[in-house]
């Protein structure tokens, strides 16, 4: 998909806890090429199966939930990378928000992949990897298998080197 002014979204949830730490906005994201065994939401992996979506819209709703930090999600938002890139791109620089983004792609491969590496540069943490049924660890924070990474993206773009998220939670 090239559209850089239109998404396929599932759906966007508000004040969810689920996507990241506080409450977040999550744009779910239809389409997926990774299609993992034991996915949770297979219908995700078909983009006909969301709606389009122009960014400012969705930019919107991000806005108006002003107290909610974002998350992308899915299906695989890297699977429609640069509309994703540029709602990435506007929501810090007209919130300045926090967005996490989960993606079956590892940091690795987003960074030696040109269409993909751009939104690394407005990404706060990246869940990577694909969800591994065998792996399913259901007490993980804010992942589906062990093999996932929570990655601070400028950290460790700044150092070269993947930099792994420590929760600052309590008791977490």
């Amino acid at each position: 998909m090239s559209f850089t002014n239109k998404l396929s979204v599932l759906k966007i949830v508000e004040d969810t806890l689920v996507d990241g730490p506080g409450f977040r906005t999550s744009i779910y994201a239809a389409g997926c090429i990774h299609e993992c065994v034991g996915c949770h939401n297979p219908a995700s992996w078909v983009h006909r199966n969301g709606t389009f979506m122009e960014i400012d819209r969705i930019l919107e709703v991000v806005k108006n939930n002003f107290l909610a930090q974002v998350s992308f999600s899915g299906g695989d938002p890297l699977c429609q990378p640069q509309a994703f890139t540029t709602l990435a791109k506007k929501i810090k620089q007209e919130t300045g928000k926090n967005i996490w983004c989960y993606t079956g792609f590892t940091f690795e491969k987003i960074k030696r992949t040109p269409t993909l590496e751009p939104i690394l540069y407005y990404l706060d943490v990246l869940v990577d990897g694909r969800f591994i049924e065998k792996k399913k660890d259901t007490t993980l924070l804010f992942r589906g298998s062990s093999n996932q990474r929570i990655i601070e993206v400028q950290k460790s773009l700044r150092q070269g080197r993947v930099i792994l998220w420590e929760s600052a939670l309590p008791n977490l």
